[in-house]
């Protein structure tokens, strides 16, 4: 059997299913390959969506049309705000989502798209014609050609996973891993390697003594993934818990690292710093006497919970045993051990901004595949493989963000600029533009670039004008409205802050720390007919209005040093140069400068071993 398609996507995991969304949407005929259809959009790992600088990613996929930020506000069973305690600029959002239902709620949304078919199989052979993909084959036979294909394999190229010296091939417990592709794909010159995630033990919850652990409420106010006028709770809410390890269980995992594939040579491959198994934590901070832990729920229903900050690879009975040692788990019973799995990955800076490789024209990478780890950075991997691969299929620029658009920017650049000798995980402290990048603005960012892209329909457009014109009256309305100190101060006291000497515009009084946008406007008649004017999304609205109001300056001087390094991102060198006849430039920046081919100055100022004074001999050449 032999099909056509334009845009093909192989996996169907979180960047899988973004990228296959957004072709679709967008018009392209689509095509997602899966090895199952009951798993598209599963949670590998903790099923829960966001965190800090991730939540902020699963915004932008929603500003810019995506999908993940209704389904996970559709199967969220908590909802929280991460970091309140800092400012805007570091407030996360994160859900604990029903893993069951998310699945679901995605392969209802993909069953639904318009231009997008499922096709359940493996694929084995990727098909290249003069250094361009055509097509591909799968184990079932069956030939697809297409115009692009993006691979979205997650782990599951050549997957190994390990519990203690058990080996088991697969992707995931219970899920066969994919061979032969690395290997098709690597006949191109496209170079690969190894890296190692793991997951922690999945606990029945009648077996845990829940009296001794500290609960983990979530919240209930306005706050949500997607920008669209959605319910924000569909799904039952429920709590967490926290509890810690102790001496006595990190004696038994002490004693049992001989045994773990981490440290006795099993596993050579890399891992993730920021996210480390718990043998790896009593190995690097043997002085720590507890470590915290998070119980979080599966599902709205299942008895399943998921034991958060325990990943491990240590045997089974090592793990049970330790845990055991735990007051809360001492009748433990679990449904599975953790594990650690290693899989293939390919050298991200063989990649185009757009994610097209730069080996083989149509051929894009997304998620896992490229040295990330976490379902948010696939997710937005995923969406921009999609749009340009769209692109590719019928013209057009392709579609890329700059580091002061998007985190989602910042970890493109990252990859394809830097590499990585790690899972790549995204963290606010990577982002040069945080006051610029909130979770507050990512709609006002990225959701009219994606309307004209027509990824974006009227009617979320539409959403945004209403917003955006709202918040510029409240703004508008601070800056010009005068209070007479006579009329406020006895106001400001019972607010608990000073009374004026004399008028000022309402902005100033709403710049102190005790004022807020709503606490002032009950003593302001006229700023508070102008909310009560606000009918929809009023709490949003509000927040969104105060931020600019309280960070004005902090956001106009980020907004000055963005606008000043964009000038070096203006001057295009990719192609102008041989690096190697540059004899003023270092050794190094050469080598560097030659494989990653950067396409501006200001990319080749963040590579790795470019230093100021050689990117001051490129200005030179290139005249500036």
């Amino acid at each position: 059997m032999d099909f056509k398609y334009d845009v093909i996507v192989i996996g169907a995991g979180h960047a899988g299913c973004e990228a296959a969304a957004a072709s679709a949407n967008l018009g392209s005929k689509t095509c997602l390959i899966t090895m199952d259809m009951n798993k598209i959009g599963q949670m590998s790992c903790n099923p829960a969506i966001g965190g800090i600088a991730k939540g902020q990613i699963v915004r932008e996929i929603d500003a810019l049309g995506g999908q993940m930020g209704l389904i996970t506000d559709q199967t969220a069973i908590q909802f929280r705000i991460l970091n309140r305690s800092k400012g805007p600029a570091m407030w996360s959002p994160r859900a604990q989502c029903d893993r069951n239902k998310f699945i679901w709620a995605w392969r209802e949304a993909l069953e639904n798209t318009p231009n997008l078919h499922i096709w359940q199989d493996t694929v084995k052979e990727l098909l290249v014609e003069n250094g361009e993909v055509v097509g591909l084959e799968t184990m079932w036979g069956v030939t697809f050609h297409a115009k692009c294909v993006i691979l979205t394999a997650g782990t599951f190229l050549n997957g190994l996973m390990h519990v203690g010296k058990n080996m088991l091939p697969g992707g995931r417990m219970a899920e066969p891993a994919s061979y032969q592709l690395t290997e098709s794909i690597a006949r191109h010159g496209i170079s690969y390697g190894r890296m190692k995630t793991g997951t922690p033990v999945r606990i029945d919850g009648r077996s845990v003594h829940y009296e001794l652990m500290d609960t983990q409420d979530g919240e209930a106010d306005f706050h949500k993934f997607s920008f669209m006028d959605t319910h924000v709770r569909h799904l039952k809410q429920l709590q967490c818990w926290t509890c810690f390890t102790n001496p006595e269980s990190h004696r038994i995992l002490r004693e049992g690292l001989s045994e773990s594939p981490l440290f006795n040579g099993q596993i050579q491959s890399i891992g993730p710093r920021y996210c480390p198994s718990i043998e790896t934590k009593i190995v690097t901070f043997p002085d720590k006497e507890q470590h915290q832990l998070f119980l979080e729920p599966e599902g709205e229903t299942t008895q399943e919970l998921y034991l958060n900050g325990f990943s491990s690879s240590l045997p089974m009975s090592i793990q049970i045993e330790a845990l055991k040692k735990i007051p809360a788990f001492k009748d433990l019973v679990i449904y599975r051990p953790g594990y650690a799995i290693e899989y293939d990955f390919f050298d991200p800076t063989q990649l185009k901004h757009s994610l097209e490789s730069k080996k083989i024209k149509n051929l894009f990478f997304a998620g896992q595949v490229n040295g990330t780890t976490g379902y948010e950075e696939a997710g937005g991997q995923g969406i921009i493989a999609g749009i340009n691969a769209h692109i590719n299929c019928h013209g057009g620029e392709p579609f890329t963000l700059a580091r002061d658009e998007a985190y989602i920017g910042v970890l493109i650049d990252d990859l394809v600029t830097k590499g990585v000798d790690e899972p790549y995980r995204m963290f606010t402290s990577r982002a040069e533009y945080r006051i610029l990048l909130r979770m507050d603005d990512a709609d006002m960012r990225l959701t009219e670039k994606a309307w004209k892209l027509g990824l974006v329909k009227d009617d979320r457009y539409t959403l945004l004008k209403k917003k955006r014109e709202a918040i510029e009256r409240i703004v508008s309305f601070a800056r010009n409205y005068s209070i007479k100190a006579a009329l406020i101060n006895d106001s400001l006291e019972k607010l608990g802050t000073t009374p004026l000497r004399q008028g000022c515009k309402l902005i100033d009084l709403i710049n102190r720390p005790q004022i807020t946008v709503e606490n002032i406007a009950e003593h302001v008649p006229a700023f508070k007919r102008v909310l009560d004017e606000i009918t929809e999304r009023k709490e949003e609205i509000i927040e969104a209005a105060e931020i600019l109001i309280k960070y004005e300056g902090y956001i106009g001087r980020e907004r000055i040093i963005a606008d000043k390094l964009a000038r070096l991102e203006s001057i295009k060198i990719k192609g102008k140069f041989d690096y190697n006849s540059i004899q003023s430039l270092s050794t190094e920046a050469r080598q560097k400068l030659v494989k990653i081919d950067p396409e501006t100055i200001a990319q080749a100022s963040r590579i790795p071993g470019v230093s100021p004074s050689d990117i001051n001999v490129l200005l030179v050449l290139s005249g500036r």
